[in-house]
Order: C-alpha cells, then sequence, then structure tokens
C-alpha cells in the first residue's frame, strides 16, 4: 500500500468502525481542493465532441470536473465551443480541454487558442514525449507564491499507459525546451527561471484497458507501478510528490472505482460510459447499440490515425462489421507493397464491400482532404504505393466514425464507436432499472452512482474487517 507524500494531502482518513463513508471523502483531497469539485473523480474527453459541451456543462454545474472532447475540431469549431462553455461555466466552476499529439505546429495553435480562452485544464493525451506547446501551457503565469511553493495555474492532466511517458510528465520541463522557448519570447524569463521547481503535470491519470486508443494494460498492474513511479521521482524532484496519479480503463461500477481507491488511486477517471448519455456529442443509432453492449463485446482493431505504427484501439463489436473488415485491410496493408499487389478477387471484395468506392475516387478524395493543408503528405504518397494504399485503407476509418456520428443507419455495420469493456459492466448494473434506457442517463447522475456505491462498498469492508485500511489515509 502506498502512502501519499507528506505534502499532497492526498487521501482521506480511513473511517472508524460504525462509521460511513462518503463519495466526497475517497481520494485525493487535494484534488478535490484544486480544482473545487465535490469528487475525486472527472469525466474523460472523447474525440470529435462526444464528450461534448453540453455534457461539460453538466458536469460543472454540478460541481465535477468534465473534459470538452477538442480532438479532430477545427480551430473555429474549438474556439466556438470554448467559447459556449465558458460562457456557461464561468471561471469559478471546473472543466478541462483534450489535447491529443499531433504536429507541432498544430500543437501551438491549440495551446494558442486555449490560453486565449482562458483554458486552465489540459487533458493530454497520446503524447509519448514532452513537446514545446505543453511545456509553454505548463509555465506560463508560473510564479512562486506566498508559501515558497511555485504555482502554475495551468494544469495538466497526463493521460498515460506507458511507465517512460510518465516518468516524463512527473519531471521538471526540459531545460532545452524552456531555454528554447524563453529565448524565443514564448515564455518569460522568470517563468523560465522556476521551470526546475514544477513537474510537467498536476495529474498523471494511469490509462488501462480503455475505449478508443489502448495498450490494455492491466490495471491491477499498472496503477501500483505508477504509484511506485511517483514516490521515486519526489526522492530528487520534491514536485512529483505533489502530482495526484489516478485510473482511467474500466471504470464503470461502484466495484471497479472501489478498488482503483483501494490501490491507492487519488482520483478515477470515466470515459466510455459517458459515450451513452444524453449528453454525449454522437448519433442516437450510436447509444442504441452502446445501450446493448455486454463486457465481451468489444474488439482490437488497428487506429486509424496511427495506422502504419501498429497502434491499437479498442471499439464495439456488437452487431457490427466495422472490426473485422478493420483488420482485414490492416492485414492486407502488412503483407502487400501497393494495392496492384492485390489479387482482383480481393480487390474487388475491398472495393465494392468495405470501401464501397473504387480505390480512384476514394484516392481524389484523400487528395482533396491534404490538398491545402497536408501536400506534402500526398506528395510522398504519390512516390510511395504503400503509403499510398495506408490512406486510401484510412479513409474508411474515418468514415466508419463519420457514419457513427451522423447515425448513418444506411452504413450501421460500419459504424466505429470507441468502447472498453466498462461500459458493458454498467448496462449489466442498471438493466432493469430506471437508468436502462441511454436517455434517462446523465454524466453526473453516473459519476454520484459510482461514488455513492463506492463509497458504500468501502464503509461496509471497514465495519467487517475493523483493522483493515481499505484505502491510504491521509
Amino acid at each position: 500500500m502506498h502512502s501519499p507524500d507528506s505534502t499532497s494531502g492526498t487521501r482521506a482518513a480511513v473511517p472508524s468502525p460504525g462509521s460511513g463513508l462518503r463519495p466526497e471523502d475517497l481520494g485525493s483531497a487535494a484534488f478535490r481542493a484544486d480544482h473545487g469539485v465535490a469528487y475525486a473523480y472527472a469525466s474523460g474527453s472523447m474525440y470529435k465532441a462526444i464528450a461534448s459541451v453540453e455534457l461539460v456543462i453538466r458536469m460543472g454545474r454540478a460541481g465535477l470536473l468534465g473534459y470538452f472532447g477538442a480532438g479532430g475540431l477545427t480551430e473555429d469549431e474549438l474556439a466556438a465551443s470554448l467559447r459556449r462553455i465558458r460562457t456557461e461555466l464561468g471561471d469559478q466552476r471546473a472543466y478541462g480541454v483534450n489535447l491529443l499529439s499531433s504536429r507541432p505546429e498544430r500543437e501551438e495553435r491549440t495551446i494558442d487558442i486555449f490560453l486565449a480562452h482562458g483554458v486552465r485544464r489540459v487533458e493530454a493525451a497520446s503524447f509519448v514525449q514532452v513537446t514545446p506547446a505543453l511545456v509553454r501551457y505548463r509555465l506560463t503565469g508560473a510564479h512562486r507564491a506566498a508559501d515558497g511553493i511555485v504555482r502554475t495555474p495551468n494544469r495538466i492532466m497526463a493521460k498515460v499507459s506507458r511507465q517512460e511517458v510518465a516518468e516524463a510528465f512527473l519531471s521538471a520541463p526540459p531545460p532545452a525546451i524552456v531555454r528554447d522557448l524563453a529565448a524565443a519570447g514564448r515564455i518569460t524569463h522568470q517563468e523560465a527561471m522556476l521551470a526546475a521547481s514544477v513537474a510537467m503535470c498536476e495529474d498523471l491519470c494511469a490509462e488501462a484497458d480503455s475505449g478508443g486508443h489502448t495498450d490494455q494494460r492491466p490495471m491491477i498492474a499498472l496503477l501500483p507501478a505508477m504509484l511506485t513511479l511517483r514516490d521515486r521521482a519526489a526522492r530528487t524532484h520534491p514536485a512529483a510528490g505533489r502530482v495526484r496519479i489516478g485510473a482511467a480503463g474500466g471504470i464503470g461500477t461502484p466495484e471497479a472505482a472501489a478498488a482503483a481507491y483501494v490501490m491507492g488511486a487519488d482520483f478515477v477517471l470515466t470515459g466510455s460510459i459517458n459515450q451513452c448519455t444524453a449528453e454525449a456529442g454522437t448519433s442516437d443509432a450510436a447509444k442504441d447499440l452502446l445501450q446493448r453492449a455486454q463486457v465481451q463485446d468489444t474488439a482490437l482493431v488497428p487506429a486509424g490515425d496511427m495506422f502504419e505504427m501498429g497502434t491499437k484501439a479498442q471499439v464495439l463489436r456488437r452487431g457490427l462489421f466495422f472490426p473485422a473488415r478493420a483488420n482485414k485491410l490492416y492485414e492486407l496493408w502488412l503483407r502487400h507493397a501497393s494495392l496492384d499487389d492485390l489479387d482482383p478477387d480481393t480487390a474487388d471484395h475491398v472495393q465494392r464491400r468495405i470501401l464501397g468506392q473504387p480505390f480512384d475516387e476514394v484516392w481524389q478524395e484523400v487528395k482533396a482532404r491534404y490538398a491545402h493543408t497536408r501536400p506534402a503528405v500526398i506528395e510522398r504518397a504519390e512516390n510511395d504505393p504503400k503509403r499510398r494504399m495506408a490512406l486510401i485503407f484510412t479513409w474508411y476509418f474515418a468514415k466508419a466514425t463519420r457514419v457513427a456520428l451522423e447515425g448513418d443507419t444506411d452504413s450501421r455495420v460500419d459504424f466505429q464507436i470507441p468502447c472498453g469493456p466498462a461500459l458493458g459492466a454498467l448496462n449489466e448494473r442498471l438493466r432493469g432499472t430506471d437508468r436502462e434506457n441511454w436517455r434517462d442517463r446523465h454524466p453526473d447522475d453516473l459519476a454520484r452512482l459510482i461514488m455513492t456505491g463506492a463509497a458504500g462498498l468501502l464503509s461496509r469492508a471497514a465495519h467487517l474487517n475493523p483493522s483493515s485500511r481499505p484505502f491510504a489515509a491521509a
């Protein structure tokens, strides 16, 4: 069992026999205080505003933290969404926004938008290393408070599944990046001088077997490893000791949340379950499918945005052809150097049954997509048949996401719906109740159900075994 760093003030005290835990008692008191929220709980971002403006506003009004799904939006769409959220929630209620690892220039423009709109919380996802854009966001406004601790108004929650990435976020901003930013006038000299006294993140979330991009790490192994990393990093970098370690992936029931807190989590973060709520920004047709999902109804597919890297994503399988078709395309790409290498029957099957269009038509659409934003991508593919094949095949992944978001029932079997097994567990819990239908589910209600249930479970455990320590004490 990990005991918290003495400077972190993280976990609530274990109840005495006969006393009852409240959901407000679970996890890190510092998390609740810093974010101004009722629970050590957050709803995570979901691509293309599936974690919608409405979802984030509903969470904020309930005194809970929700992250907006900014990935895949245009800059104008992002700015308009942030204006709506800030108008509704102001600067006193908590909310955050997702930043996906991307091209440096795109990250920089996104950070510009965040700073212009007063975004104080960012969920950094899919990063394999710390980037200049993240460092600039983290250090902007850094100052030494009256208690001598360096404070940073811009908070980063890093979602990680690899230990080396966690170590980078537990460390101070890389000195070389800090020097370059200061030399370019992107941060002030004072902010640069304070960089060595902060960690790159305020919160670090151990992302286990989640929907969407996943390494399928088991939470029972990943979370303890991240807690150990934090404790070790704090020995040489005191700011790391104040980083809260959370758990994500598989959190869909009170039992799962209770288990995370028992293992020492400072907070929990939910994802897939919020996609099946009235406020989620996906189609009714997708939610109808999600509502029927069971624990075993997911599959791994290639991630469309990281197709050539072999990165995997977890999606809904039940009633859908997308997982089998996506894996077939990846298998063909691995085995062949170009589309010309496909035998006639296979080429015909891919065009008619999977893509629904001839290769040439798909290629013209791909070229039009990149013509103004990334012409170098097309230039490279014109000279590399395997790269061209990858772009044509991943066009199908983009189409599958679009038809799911739009609810195109003519293309229902091709829906790409990110989903982890946590939703199946929640569906089972809600079957036969007044929340069985997704139209009666709301993200803040699910938070209360999970946290109240977890508090009850831990209270009963303490009562049955007074000598036990169901989670670490403050």
